[in-house]
């Protein structure tokens, strides 16, 4: 499996945790939510899933949902007369995935590899306008 497979496993967690936005508050209730989410992905992937490529799907959704309000306030800040719930949901975890693995994320990528690979994903699962609004964000919040 190819790191974008990956990302795209990641985006669809991230997308359904978005959408569902289940508040749950009991001890170790949004962890199972994430896990439940990403499994539900996977089993997609009928069995193509490596346990390396597992732990990165992981890492990006735990890590985007554990930084996300500081995700948020980059994204916010980056976007100039868009805000954040206007964004379609697609581009807006898109761009938050993105943002995680360029701001947050310890093992560094090069930023125009991350920046391709957000704009290649909103290509594919967003509107005509997705790729370019994306490129935009990231540009903006790497400039920041």
């Amino acid at each position: 499996m190819s790191r974008r497979q990956a990302r795209e496993l990641a985006l669809q967690a991230l997308f359904q945790l978005d959408f569902n936005q289940s508040e749950n508050t009991e001890p170790g209730g949004q962890q199972a939510a994430r896990l439940a989410v990403i499994d539900a992905a996977a089993a997609e992937m009928e069995g193509r899933l490596g346990s390396r490529d597992r732990q990165f799907v992981e890492e990006l959704v735990n890590g985007t949902m554990d930084s996300l309000q500081e995700i948020d306030r980059l994204i916010t800040a980056a976007s100039r007369d868009w805000k954040l719930s206007r964004m379609a949901g697609v581009d807006r975890n898109i761009t938050r995935m993105a943002v995680y693995e360029l701001e947050f994320r310890e093992e560094k990528v090069t930023p125009n590899i991350i920046i391709n690979e957000a704009v290649e994903l909103a290509k594919k699962y967003g509107t005509d306008d997705s790729g370019r609004f994306v490129n935009g964000i990231l540009g903006a919040v790497m400039r920041k």
